[in-house]
């Protein structure tokens, strides 16, 4: 078992799981585009790098976490790159989210340098990360996930081995697609709660202790209500996750109504309010649509473990 790892990528997702590695007393050395990210977890114990190449060479392993798979690629191969400091015989553990098309091919690249891969996203929101208590969805050889399961747990409260490498990319897509069409659906319920009159509070504890109940209503639904939105997770990535899920759905003959239609009110969301809105103000065009927002009092801005 490995006690050192490379960290690439600490926005508000890998920063928490590259600080749960400290606190279990891993050792970590990061990199960032941003220096800020990196300071913070410096002042945790990691140690800095100059580039993915140098931390990788140092710690042997390798872990990324990454807005897309055209980050991963370009972290994983590029000059600098993860590939021209770990040694043969390292790992690379991938915590973003990619397809099984992308994650599949980015293995294969690296298994040419003599790298091993372990793909590990993650699932549950940026608030259990911040305690160790999000989910791993993890696709591999058997025996390198038993190899990095240590850490592994350090991040993730739960993990799954749900098969070999691209396994763990095709329940990642079905997980953030489920997630997408739950939340549109919180918003028009609670929008029918506020527009029959109902108290928005009562309402939703109402719904929490219902058949309709989802983890996305327990969750967001509280940032909506609040007026934050802030789950730390954009439209952008939201649109990312629908496409793999169409994408797959393309390629098997799937016919995905509701993941099109949840898709098609995103576009509409990243065209009102940007891109890097969170995903949560996809609730907002309703709110605009007729012109009722959805709050209530004794709601948190930001979501605790």
């Amino acid at each position: 078992m490995s006690k050192r790892y490379a960290f690439i990528g600490l926005g508000h997702l890998g920063g928490n799981l590259a600080a749960s590695l400290l606190r279990h007393g891993f050792a970590v050395t990061a990199f960032d585009r941003d220096p800020t990210a990196v300071e913070r977890l410096v002042a945790l114990g990691a140690t800095a790098a100059a580039s993915p190449a140098a931390a990788a060479a140092w710690a042997g392993n390798a872990i990324t976490c990454l807005p897309s798979p055209k980050v991963s690629e370009a972290v994983l191969t590029g000059a600098d790159g993860l590939l021209e400091g770990l040694p043969k015989g390292g790992t690379w553990i991938e915590m973003s989210t990619n397809g099984r098309d992308e994650i599949l091919r980015l293995a294969a690249l690296a298994s040419a340098k003599g790298v091993e891969t372990l793909e590990c996203p993650v699932t549950g929101g940026v608030h259990l990360a911040a305690v160790g208590k999000i989910t791993a969805l993890v696709g591999g050889d058997a025996a390198l996930y038993e190899r990095h399961r240590p850490a592994i747990e350090a991040m993730c409260a739960k993990s799954f081995l749900m098969g070999p490498v691209g396994s763990a990319a095709v329940i990642k897509v079905i997980t953030n697609m489920l997630a997408f069409i739950h939340l549109v659906a919180a918003g028009e319920a609670l929008m029918l709660a506020k527009q029959g009159g109902l108290d928005l509070a009562q309402s939703y504890h109402a719904i929490v202790a219902s058949s309709g109940n989802s983890f996305v209503h327990e969750t967001e639904s509280q940032l909506i209500l609040n007026g934050s939105y802030d789950i730390g997770f954009t439209m952008d990535l939201a649109l990312k996750d629908l496409g793999f899920a169409l994408a797959m759905a393309e390629q098997s003959g799937v016919p995905l109504d509701l993941a099109s239609r949840v898709n098609a009110i995103f576009e509409q969301g990243k065209a009102a309010y940007g891109g890097g809105a969170w995903s949560t103000q996809i609730v907002k065009l309703l709110e605009d649509a007729v012109d009722a927002d959805l709050r209530a009092p004794g709601f948190p801005s930001k979501l605790e473990a």
